[in-house]
């Protein structure tokens, strides 16, 4: 009760907090000042991988600028990092898969799109370079994924709340896209994985291979 409590007010500090000052920070930084610790963990058997603390400072104010202040600076440090990772990892698919290689951003609701004017990991996908757009490494496939339920914001919930909160709330389409591919389905900061868990189950009934990353964990 204290956790949810806790993450319910850090996300009420993160939308009102005045844009400059996290930005500002982010803004004197370069990828360079962000550390990257890419972790794995585990939820109910899924694999999760996530590549940044959020409870470092430096962090929190990238995730912070991107997801509030739709700062492209952000946007861009994200995607930089995120490419030193994919490179690797397709790199290592490659040596063993002719699978083609697809990068999915995590969707949001229509609604909450519509509320919030943009899908901030989306912003890290558009910057990422040309070699993850035009399949010499990798492509983006925007629509591949539909969140067809507006689920309750998971900031609010327990680790047990949250798991069931996004049951079934996501939906394959464009399926032809996705068929036989290897995919990474990626999210801007993940607590428990509830959400990229539930999110990426869809995109297995084409006969693919999903991993599940996202930005930070919480």
């Amino acid at each position: 009760m204290i956790e949810s409590l806790k993450r319910g007010f850090e996300a009420i500090v993160d939308a009102v907090m005045p844009l400059r000052a996290r930005s500002a920070r982010t803004k004197e930084r370069t990828a360079e000042d962000i550390p990257l610790t890419p972790t794995e963990h585990e939820l109910l058997g899924a694999r999760i991988t996530t590549l940044m603390d959020y409870r470092n400072a430096a962090v929190a104010d990238l995730i912070r600028a991107l997801k509030y202040d739709r700062s492209r600076y952000a946007a861009k440090i994200a995607a930089d990092l995120l490419a030193d990772y994919l490179r690797e990892e397709i790199s290592s698919i490659r040596a063993f898969s002719t699978r083609s290689i697809i990068l999915i951003p995590l969707p949001l609701h229509i609604s909450r799109r519509r509320e919030r004017g943009f899908n901030q990991i989306e912003l890290v996908l558009e910057s990422l370079p040309q070699e993850f757009k035009d399949g010499t490494l990798a492509i983006i496939v925007k629509d591949a994924l539909e969140r067809t339920k507006a689920t309750n914001p998971q900031t609010k919930l327990s680790r047990k709340e949250r798991i069931n909160n996004v049951v079934g709330a996501f939906t394959a389409s464009n399926t032809e896209k996705i068929q036989n591919a290897y995919i990474f389905l990626i999210d801007d900061v993940t607590t428990t994985g509830a959400t990229l868990l539930n999110a990426g189950k869809p995109l297995k009934n084409f006969n693919t291979e999903v991993s599940l990353v996202a930005l930070a964990r919480a």
